[in-house]
């Protein structure tokens, strides 16, 4: 076989349809749009999600609830699977890039350690998130938790001032009170 010689298999390749060319085409006459109507014009383009005029799937579906902006999306990780890693690589020290070089994450994932699972060995582990069983047991083995996301100082100071200012209640001086009650006696 020779360059000049390949073609591609049978029926793998058609001829595109060569409209606006005539009666003896057997396309003629409207050239396959069919009489009148919007899709019959040019520069028509239809509506996504447009059912012809029907009400479309869309709207016809109850909407419930609402998306958070905020959330945080974590890849799970068990203390089972975090003992099988130190079993296989005979490490103490579990961190991002031991995970991803074992296969068990992708770096761009936010990664929280959950606590299913037994732990045997004493490990410092690194992640986003802890759950409270995972932290326990981590910490009854004698290992370590290390937290990757860290509390803006900023945004914690704000909070306790809120809670602060909601405690105080407004108070009135007892002088003004006694000169409305008399005010009022008169």
């Amino acid at each position: 076989m020779k360059l000049h010689e390949l073609k591609p298999a049978a029926n793998a390749t058609q001829l595109s349809k060569r409209i606006g060319r005539g009666q003896g085409s057997g396309k003629g006459g409207t050239s396959t749009k069919g009489h009148k109507g919007a899709q019959s014009r040019a520069g028509y383009s239809r509506k996504i999600g447009f059912e012809g005029g029907q009400m479309p799937i869309y709207r016809l579906l109850p909407k419930r609830g609402f998306k958070n902006i905020n959330r945080v999306e974590y890849s799970p990780i068990n203390l089972s699977t975090l003992q099988k890693l130190a079993d296989k690589t005979q490490q103490t020290e579990i961190t991002l890039e031991l995970m991803k070089a074992n296969g068990l994450i992708s770096l761009k994932d936010k990664i929280k350690i959950l606590g299913n699972g037994e732990l045997t060995s004493k490990l410092t582990v690194t992640a986003h998130a802890f759950s409270k069983t995972a932290i326990a047991a981590i910490e009854k083995t004698g290992g370590k938790c290390v937290s990757l996301m860290k509390e803006i100082p900023e945004l914690a100071e704000s909070g306790k001032q809120k809670a602060e200012k909601e405690e105080t209640p407004l108070e009135v001086e007892p002088s003004v009170e006694k000169e409305t009650i008399d005010n009022l006696e008169q």
